[in-house]
């Protein structure tokens, strides 16, 4: 062959392509299920991570900021006052979430008093 780019080669290139076998087997399972433990394990730590967060937060936005409220005038750092503010929320959502498990209960309850299949 010759480096050469203007010259022809005598032959046209054809790469020898080889199939892929047909009958690959899975991976093998794995022995170790999921479990609630291996749940519960991992949200405290991404709990833990994100309360690292939170205190790394607080502790560079000490700066206190003047808030009033329906008359009420007070002084928070300004990070204490976004943690109550997603505290508050967070409590909020709670709340909505423990009233809609209390309907959906009731529900169930009621169909199943009734007779009615799943």
């Amino acid at each position: 062959m010759s480096t050469d780019p203007t010259s022809a080669s005598p032959e046209p290139f054809d790469p020898v392509v080889e199939p892929a076998p047909a009958g690959t087997p899975p991976p093998p399972e794995s022995a170790v299920k999921f479990t609630r433990a291996a749940a519960l394990w991992g949200s405290l730590i991404f709990g833990f991570l994100v309360l690292i967060v939170l205190l790394i937060f607080i502790a560079q936005n000490t700066e206190s900021a003047e808030f009033a409220f329906l008359g009420w005038r007070w002084s928070l750092p300004l990070g204490v006052a976004i943690l109550f503010a997603a505290v508050a929320g967070g409590l909020l959502t709670v709340a909505v979430g423990a009233v809609r498990i209390f309907q959906l209960r009731r529900a169930a309850k009621k169909n199943l008093k009734a007779g009615v299949p799943r």
